[in-house]
């Protein structure tokens, strides 16, 4: 295959890569019920390109999407969760997975994420003044509580990563790999 077309076709894949997930990213800013998990579905989809083209050209389309979703979007909760955290994960999740250590890897997801969760909630509420007026019902450690579930959610996001990875290479693959030829 010539490089022109191997461009055409990292260009093409990247592009409705790029449009599903501003699609996405546009409907979590009009539902409030979908703002944790749009951001983890469309950072899904950037592992196919990292699977068929590499984590730098999925990185420069993680900025991408990135910018665009921080400019367009209302409802910035969602934008800053991709940004923060669950745009990238997918990029480096195979880099953190070379570590031969398990325990290692797992500490090093866990640090990960939290400070990312951490970062997003203290951007959120205090750079763009979104309040949490529901967790105050909850008590003062609402915010340790939701953080606690949100690493068991972590746990079966990573897990369902890692089976999407496996589905994708040995069913859809080739479809892709075909649509591009």
């Amino acid at each position: 295959m010539n490089m022109r077309k191997k461009i055409s076709i990292k260009v093409s894949l990247g592009g409705v890569i790029a449009a599903i997930s501003l699609l996405l990213m546009l409907v979590a800013g009009v539902t409030t019920s979908l703002v944790y998990a749009i951001p983890m579905i469309t950072g899904a989809f950037l592992m196919v390109l990292v699977i068929e083209f590499g984590a730098r050209f999925a990185a420069l389309e993680y900025i991408a999407i990135s910018i665009i979703s921080m400019l367009l979007l209302g409802n910035k909760e969602a934008a800053i969760m991709y940004v923060a955290f669950f745009g990238y994960y997918p990029i480096i999740k195979s880099f953190i997975e070379k570590i031969s250590n398990k325990t290692v890897t797992w500490i090093v997801k866990y640090l990960l994420f939290n400070i990312s969760m951490v970062a997003s909630y203290f951007i959120v509420s205090k750079i763009f003044m979104i309040t949490f007026d529901d967790l105050e019902d909850f008590g003062k450690y609402a915010m340790l509580v939701l953080l606690l579930i949100g690493n068991i959610l972590f746990v079966l996001y990573d897990i369902m990563l890692t089976r999407l990875v496996t589905i994708y290479i040995y069913r859809w693959q080739k479809y892709v790999k075909r649509m591009f030829r």
